[in-house]
Parts: structure tokens; C-alpha cells; sequence
């Protein structure tokens, strides 16, 4: 699984090269929100506990102090990377609806048991998700659906994300659907625009896995 991943072409890279997606200028008006979507807010604190569950398995999952220190320098941006994910998945979440696509438990399931076996066992995979993107294991069920969901918006807008042109057409989407929810971005983390890749380099798990399945199902 290590190795496909590596290989796979990573879709954050067409972000660069596409229209500004997400753009917020950020303000005072929400004391405490980490970033208002559609009208509702990802409070500092949801924002601080997602970190925390991040930390709290690195932990877990460490031997020593000293790995645990290795997994800390690895994800130094580890809360601006968190955010952007919270509010990309919203994002998804209505271009998503705008298609009319929809994920099923089934869908879900059969995603998780196909990466389970890939990887060598639940544990194993919850391992890979912690170590490569920052997710917590009692996040991985949620993240797997965000990239089906993903996944289901490419084919639905026709859209191979191996091509220039299918990328263009799967942000334009995504773009229509950050307008509408006037995503707005607590400055203490940055401005929201993808062609400031530098502010928003987040590992987002679902970016690299509509490119993978897409490599799949081509070869």
C-alpha cells in the first residue's frame, strides 16, 4: 500500500496550477472560530481536540520519547494541516450535493475492508492513516467516506484525475461549492487560497486517494 501511495500522482498539485478555490480574508466577527463554513463554525476548540486526537495515537504508537519526537517534527503543522482538512471536507461535502452523489455505509465498509487487506490487518491500516496523513484511528472511518465521497464526484463530473483537464473540471467544481459556503478563515491560521500553497501544504488524505483509485481503475 506504501509503495502505491508513493507512487500515485498527488492531486494537491493541480491546486497550484487551478483557479483560487478556497479564499477566506478572515476576520474578528466569530471570537473563537477557527473558520466559519456556510454560515457554522469550526470552533478553536473542535479544532484543538481533533489535534489532540492526533497526538494522543502518535503517542500511543510510539515506543519512546524519542520516536514521539520524530512523529512531532513530521506534522509541525499539524493544526493548520487539520483545519484545512475540516473545511476542505465541508467543501466536498456540497459539490458533493451539488451532483447529487451520496456514500452508503456499504460503500464504506467495502473500501475499509479492501484497504484493511492491502495493508495487512485494521491495525495496520490505522497505523498507515496515522503515520501519512494525520489521522487518528478513531477518525479513519470518517476519512474514508471524505474520499469515496471524492471519488464518486470524479466519475459523476466525468472527470479523470489523471489529466490536466479532469482536475480543472473537479476544482472548478469545488470551487462553486467554497463560494457558496463564503468560507472564512480565522487569520491566526493564514489566508485560504490554494495558489498560497505554502499556507495550506496539508496532507489531505482523499486528494491522493481519488488520484490512486484513478490509477487503478486505469491500469
Amino acid at each position: 500500500m506504501h509503495r502505491r501511495r508513493r507512487t500515485a500522482l498527488v492531486l494537491s498539485a493541480a491546486i497550484v496550477a487551478a483557479a483560487p478555490l478556497l479564499t477566506g480574508c478572515g476576520s474578528d466577527a466569530h471570537p473563537g472560530a477557527a473558520a466559519v463554513v456556510g454560515g457554522q463554525r469550526i470552533t478553536v476548540a473542535q479544532l484543538e481536540s481533533r489535534v489532540n486526537e492526533v497526538r494522543s495515537a502518535q503517542r500511543a504508537a510510539t515506543k519512546d520519547e524519542a520516536q514521539y519526537e520524530q512523529a512531532i517534527a513530521k506534522t509541525g503543522t499539524l493544526t493548520r494541516d487539520t483545519l484545512h482538512g475540516m473545511v476542505l471536507d465541508r467543501v466536498l461535502d456540497r459539490a458533493a450535493k451539488n451532483e447529487g452523489v451520496s456514500v452508503t455505509r456499504k460503500d464504506s465498509q467495502q473500501m475499509r475492508s479492501a484497504l484493511e487487506q492491502q495493508a495487512g490487518g485494521s491495525k495496520a491500516l490505522e497505523t498507515a492513516w496515522l503515520q501519512n496523513y494525520g489521522v487518528a484511528p478513531k477518525r479513519l472511518d470518517d476519512s474514508l467516506r471524505t474520499e469515496i465521497e471524492a471519488q464518486k464526484l470524479a466519475s459523476t463530473l466525468g472527470a479523470d484525475m489523471n489529466t490536466t483537464d479532469g482536475k480543472a473540471v473537479f476544482w472548478k467544481a469545488m470551487s462553486t461549492a467554497s463560494k457558496q459556503l463564503h468560507v472564512d478563515l480565522n487569520p491566526r491560521y493564514g489566508a485560504w487560497d490554494v495558489q498560497k500553497s505554502s499556507r495550506v501544504d496539508a496532507k489531505t488524505p482523499w486528494l491522493r486517494e481519488v488520484t490512486s483509485a484513478g490509477t487503478q481503475q486505469t491500469t
